[in-house]
């Protein structure tokens, strides 16, 4: 696939097919990852990739977090939310979880977030040209200290980014729109 093709037609995948993840097409997508650019070559990115055993206890944990969340209603809605928070995470063939060590001023730190994020864009780019979809969410479970703790991390030490959600696509949506090149563009003397 050629680049502008890749970039061109990549979309943000939410419904997965049942099939499994082929190992090799998801390493090989990371790999792309650890090319993005990065000052002073930090190589600031982690990669987790989910066995079965983590990815259910990721799922159970956002859902008590789901469920904990809820201000209004009785425990049948708790329930219901918790089991739609759960069965979310489920749903996801693979889940790989992308963070970033904390090291530096807030400068360095900033630069090492941007550059996380050129990371996952290399992967999302590999892995569509692998026939696999992507789905990039950095929703509040990202910042919860349950998922740091579940995943082994120490945010003191590491920031978590993303989580990354990979299967084949179940259905490929439309383009959306995107605003003029020109509106978006200041072209300065």
């Amino acid at each position: 696939m050629e680049v502008y093709e890749a970039i061109l037609s990549r979309r943000s995948i939410k419904h997965f097919t049942s099939a499994p993840v082929e190992v090799a097409a998801i390493d090989r997508a990371l790999a792309a990852g650890i090319w993005a650019q990065n000052h002073h070559l930090t190589q600031p990115w982690r990669f987790s990739v989910l066995g079965p055993q983590a990815h259910r206890a990721l799922a159970t944990a956002n859902g008590a977090v789901a469920a904990e969340a809820v201000q209004v209603g009785d425990d049948a809605m708790r329930e219901r939310v918790r089991a739609g928070a759960e069965a979310k995470y489920l749903s996801k063939p693979l889940i790989v979880v992308v963070s970033c060590v904390l090291h530096g001023s807030e400068l360095d730190r900033r630069e090492d977030f941007a550059a996380t994020c050129c990371a996952i864009q290399n992967i999302q780019l590999a892995a569509w040209d692998e026939g696999l979809g992507m789905q990039w969410s950095s929703n509040n479970m990202t910042r919860h200290p349950r998922a740091a703790a579940l995943l082994g991390i120490n945010p003191a030490e590491e920031e978590i980014i993303a989580f990354l959600y990979f299967g084949y696509p179940a259905e490929t949506p439309p383009a959306q729109p995107r605003k003029a090149l020109d509106d978006v563009t200041r072209r300065l003397p």
